[in-house]
């Protein structure tokens, strides 16, 4: 049994539900259910949704895709992790680099810059983050199709929320994100 009841130095809300574990806030995701569902839901034969939204140009408001070329495309990560995240991804089902054509990994290159730099303009970041998981052992969420997040970064981004709560705030909608990036990306193409 334990006997030092003493809590840590600070009494904040992560460090509380370390020395008290009956004391762990529950925060509560619906949106995130969706998402978890669809990992088992999918039969081994079905495509991934990376590749029916490349095969869907008709549909790119409805899955929120910004931008597309011959071989890759942009969109807004549906469970993102801050305002703007995109994931970068290849048309094509390739779940390793090395199997990307020189034309696919140029392209998606020049897609991360571009999407960059519109996005330093749409949600105003200071900074970001921009990496790929390979394999699921590596945290990818979907180790068949390999593509990049870019996460916009503000300076002291990381408040009390994040700190205190484990929780993020994402303070605009995917439709007002999606409608921005368009609208800075047309005037950035007729200048």
């Amino acid at each position: 049994m334990q006997t030092d009841c003493r809590l840590p130095n600070r009494h904040s809300a992560s460090r509380l539900a370390i020395a008290m574990p009956e004391h762990n806030p529950d925060l509560w995701a619906p949106w995130r259910s969706e998402y978890i569902r669809s990992l088992g839901d999918q039969p081994a034969d079905q495509s991934c949704f990376l590749c029916d939204y490349g095969a869907s140009p008709q549909a790119d408001a409805e899955n929120f895709v910004l931008c597309r070329s011959k071989v890759a495309f942009a969109v807004l990560n549906r469970y993102p992790y801050t305002n703007g995240h995109l994931l970068i991804a290849p048309n094509r089902h390739v779940g390793d680099l090395a199997a990307l054509s020189d034309d696919e990994l140029n392209t998606l290159s020049r897609m991360i810059r571009d999407s960059i730099s519109i996005l330093t303009k749409v949600v105003n970041a200071h900074g970001f983050n921009v990496g790929l998981n390979i394999n699921r052992c590596a945290g990818a969420g979907l180790p068949g199709h390999v593509h990049w997040h870019v996460v916009p970064r503000w300076e002291g981004d990381t408040n009390f929320m994040t700190t205190v709560g484990s929780a993020r705030i994402i303070s605009e909608s995917l439709e007002e994100v999606y409608r921005r990036y368009h609208k800075v990306a047309e005037e950035a193409t007729s200048s």
